[in-house]
């Protein structure tokens, strides 16, 4: 610990609750503080960056692949090879990292699970910080909870791999200021995981394995590769320990996966068709585009042009660099009191979960413990090795055109604007009270889905074809027609109990801001980090 530097400038402005001070201890915020100094500049670089980018998109620019890097694309290289244990990554489970939901995810028979203090975690500080103290405990392996009614639960012998999701570069933590401003939640989450946790668990034959979300670019990726290099560095961590998987969630991202990879090719950990939020990311990035445009939600899927070319195209990346190909979201839960529902549901994930191992997927994600066993029978059925990096996709050739061949087109119906409003109030009525994992409509949603449902009726409200099936116009008027009703819906369906404790109103003032601003808002996390306590 003697290369660190002092935490001068440091100050903690959230509340220090009991156990708060064995993780925010000196030498963690002295590690912390170091990785703060070093990279926040090239952080604030990155996201000015990503300004400029989106102002060229405004003026009509398409992304293509880059030409300065067509050297790296056409060499023969690989990324450097994963441990044992991450060798079978069939089924991978997601979750915040409330204390419960960790240990069901750890005891779900899943391979991995992935604790997210990113788009299923509300950033509070005591979210943020017990989240942070709940992952240590599953390493230590002490980690255990007694419910209100006196259940108790501990993980088993044998459980899930552990792997961090952090937050985006975009995010800052509020509650940790450096020389009065506020830090990057990116290096808040990893700082404390890593710092508390990599020692521990490379004594016990793992390491620190991480998931990288929305980044734009390989300069991103090498951002990330330059923070591991210090941390292990300075830490005393054999280098190349940690492994990380990038999300490949946003548009402009697809056009850079073999130079994602590359950046991060001594740490990489593969790439995963990050499905929702990269539909968000088009919508967006094409805000503007007066030929832009797509239909309700539910028809926008997997098998759309434009998602098929990003999703093969992953798997050919991949596969070529020795890297893992990791699936999307089964967002379904269980369906317990609708046997035919239930059925249909689970009908869905196994049609998606087929179509990602016949591609080529080496695993796939679920939001349940509940669809463990039906992803693992799928997978284990067309994949009866640990893996198929082995196989090659030489027959894909996905063009910048395929993976910009936006469709379908339509239909937007009055159903769609109103699931669109349902879910964008349920998801913020419950986020703003702490919770970021929401069951809604027989789907565990989060950040994401939130984020669709907003980002299309903002562009159908200013596109010229924005216009429902009967000819209506979308318009800010019609959506504060049907805003109303859509949360009188959402009282009958939670109660009047559930919907009291749900921060519904607010939800709905920051919704209808959203929407309907002229500005176009690039996170709905960002006004809402400011109105969380």
């Amino acid at each position: 610990m003697d290369t660190l530097t002092p935490a001068a400038g440091l100050t903690i402005t959230g509340p220090m609750h009991e156990g708060f001070e064995r993780l925010l201890t000196p030498e963690a915020l002295e590690f912390l503080a170091l990785l703060c100094r070093a990279f926040e500049p090239r952080r604030q670089a990155i996201l000015a960056q990503r300004r400029t980018r989106q102002a060229a998109f405004d003026r009509g620019m398409r992304p293509d692949f880059l030409e300065e890097t067509a050297a790296i694309r056409a060499a023969d290289w690989h990324v450097a090879p994963c441990p044992a244990e991450l060798q079978d990554r069939r089924v991978e489970i997601t979750g915040p990292t409330d204390r419960k939901m960790v240990i069901n995810a750890l005891n779900s028979g899943a391979n991995v699970f992935m604790g997210d203090f990113e788009d299923s975690t509300t950033p509070t500080w005591e979210n943020s910080v017990q989240g942070q103290i709940n992952m240590r405990d599953a390493v230590d392996r002490t980690i255990e909870y007694t419910s209100p009614e006196g259940k108790t639960y501990r993980p088993q012998e044998k459980t899930a791999i552990i792997m961090v999701r952090p937050r985006g570069w975009h995010l800052d933590e509020k509650h940790v200021l450096l020389d009065g401003e506020p830090i990057s939640g990116s290096l808040f989450d990893f700082a404390l995981y890593f710092f508390h946790n990599a020692a521990t668990l490379l004594s016990r034959g793992s390491g620190p394995y991480f998931y990288l979300p929305k980044l734009e670019g390989h300069l991103e990726a090498r951002l990330w590769n330059d923070i591991f290099l210090m941390a292990q560095d300075t830490l005393g961590i054999p280098m190349g320990s940690i492994k990380a998987t990038v999300l490949i969630e946003t548009v402009l991202a697809a056009f850079e996966m073999d130079e994602i990879l590359h950046e991060l090719r001594h740490h990489s950990g593969g790439l995963n068709a990050g499905r929702w939020d990269y539909i968000f990311s088009c919508i967006k990035k094409f805000r503007t585009d007066p030929d832009f445009i797509l239909g309700d939600r539910s028809c926008v899927t997997m098998t759309s042009p434009f998602m098929r070319a990003y999703a093969l195209q992953l798997v050919k990346t991949c596969h070529r660099r020795g890297a893992f190909a990791m699936g999307g979201m089964a967002a379904q839960i269980p369906i317990k009191n609708d046997p035919e529902a239930h059925a249909a549901a689970l009908a869905k994930v196994r049609d998606d979960k087929t179509r990602e191992v016949t591609d080529g997927y080496d695993g796939t994600w679920v939001a349940h413990p509940g669809l463990v066993p039906v992803a693992r029978e799928i997978f284990d059925r067309h994949m009866p090795h640990a893996n198929q990096i082995g196989r090659q996709r030489d027959d894909v050739q996905a063009t910048a055109a395929d993976l910009l061949a936006f469709a379908p087109r339509g239909p937007i119906t009055e159903q769609g604007l109103r699931t669109n409003i349902n879910i964008g109030l349920q998801y913020l009525g419950a986020w703003l009270t702490g919770v970021g994992c929401v069951p809604i409509h027989h789907l565990m949603e989060d950040a994401a889905t939130a984020e669709i449902s907003r980002a299309q009726i903002w562009q159908w409200i200013r596109s010229p074809y924005g216009r429902l099936e009967d000819g209506r116009k979308v318009t800010v008027a019609l959506f504060r027609a049907l805003l109303p009703s859509e949360m009188e819906k959402i009282r009958k369906e939670l109660g009047e109990a559930q919907f009291a404790a749900g921060a519904y109103a607010a939800a709905a003032t920051l919704f209808d801001e959203l929407t309907t601003s002229e500005t176009f808002v690039e996170f709905l996390t960002l006004p809402g980090y400011a109105l969380i306590a």
